[in-house]
């Protein structure tokens, strides 16, 4: 059993001092002397998953892929939720098959760890374009239609139900991390939120929603059936579903879907109509966008609606569009 929970302090000042240098080394690109300080940091707490998840890193850049094999069974024997991403890391090296699914320890700590920056780091340094384009997207295609009740899963802190807030009569969020939640419950914005995995919430609730919105939790799933599939079962006849998906050189076409180096998931228009068709829903409309900023470059993708058809639509279909590489803003 790890008794060293907390992924910011191994409990050893001496042993978070080395694992600080080792950081600042590995961000100045000396991965040699990283790799020494974070294995030493591993010696002296030998239960602390965060030393030998970053000496595996830094083992992997060197090519010693025994070695960095050898690290993150460690960081995975100490801990079991897998907060760190040891199981995307190894599959990003090649040295495992690429989960369907992230560890939910993985997401929840990434998250938490976000919460209190999240807003200020996506809006004010990374151009975060999603909340615009899925409300962007909903009043070209249905400008006018009742939407009584509105859910967001991957809810976050609320930014894009601050953008739906005016067209949504009962908004509900769901995310997975109790540290985004208390963000989104302090901005009133929802009418109530719920701390559950998305996909497990929607198998569990019972109450039809006239519009369920995915803003940015397709890369953090990798088939994407399970999530249209419980969708397609929670709308009401004529329901709409938003989201959003990362795209680019690395969506394989066949499966359709693809672990990045980011440790996000990359997903092909083709297969999201794939995925729709097979649980009923029929695609109206799919833009390219430039979400964020990554680094230097902007993370390319989608944002996709999808309806429940019924007999009496809300509104005429468009006509088809051919699709290209998202325009990143600011080039």
């Amino acid at each position: 059993m790890n008794d060293h929970l907390d992924l910011k302090s191994s409990g050893d000042p001496v042993a978070d001092r080395r694992y600080a240098y080792a950081e600042m080394l590995r961000a100045n690109g000396d991965v040699a002397a990283a790799a020494d300080l974070f294995r030493q940091c591993a010696e002296l707490v030998p239960t602390w998953a965060p030393a030998w998840a970053a000496l595996g890193d830094m083992e992997a850049e060197r090519g010693d892929v025994d070695a960095a094999l050898s690290a993150w069974r460690r960081a995975l024997a100490v801990d079991a939720e897998d907060r760190l991403g040891v199981e995307l890391r190894l599959a990003r090296s090649g040295l495992a098959p690429a989960p369907q699914l992230p560890p939910e320890g993985w997401v929840r700590a990434l998250f938490d760890d976000y919460a209190p920056t999240f807003d200020r780091a996506l809006i004010e340094r990374l151009g975060y374009a999603i909340p615009a384009a899925v409300l962007a997207l909903l009043d070209e295609v249905a400008p006018t239609r009742p939407l009584p009740r509105v859910l967001d899963l991957g809810c976050g802190t609320g930014l894009t139900g601050e953008a739906l807030r005016h067209r949504a009569g009962w908004l509900e969020g769901v995310d997975l991390a109790p540290g985004m939640l208390s963000q989104a419950r302090a901005k009133g914005v929802f009418d109530t939120l719920t701390e559950s995995e998305a996909v497990r919430f929607l198998q569990n609730e019972a109450e039809p929603y006239d519009l369920i919105v995915a803003g940015d939790m397709a890369p953090y799933l990798g088939p994407l059936d399970a999530l249209f599939d419980a969708a397609a079962k929670r709308l009401c006849e004529g329901g709409l579903f938003l989201l959003s998906v990362e795209s680019g050189p690395d969506a394989a076409p066949s499966p359709g879907w693809r672990l990045r180096p980011s440790l996000r998931y990359a997903h092909s228009p083709e297969y999201l109509d794939a995925v729709a068709s097979t649980v009923g829903l029929a695609r109206r409309a799919l833009r390219p966008l430039a979400m964020r900023r990554d680094g230097s470059r902007w993370v390319e993708g989608f944002v996709g609606l999808f309806e429940r058809p019924s007999r009496s639509a809300q509104f005429a279909p468009l006509p088809p569009m051919a699709l290209s590489r998202p325009r990143a803003r600011g080039r």
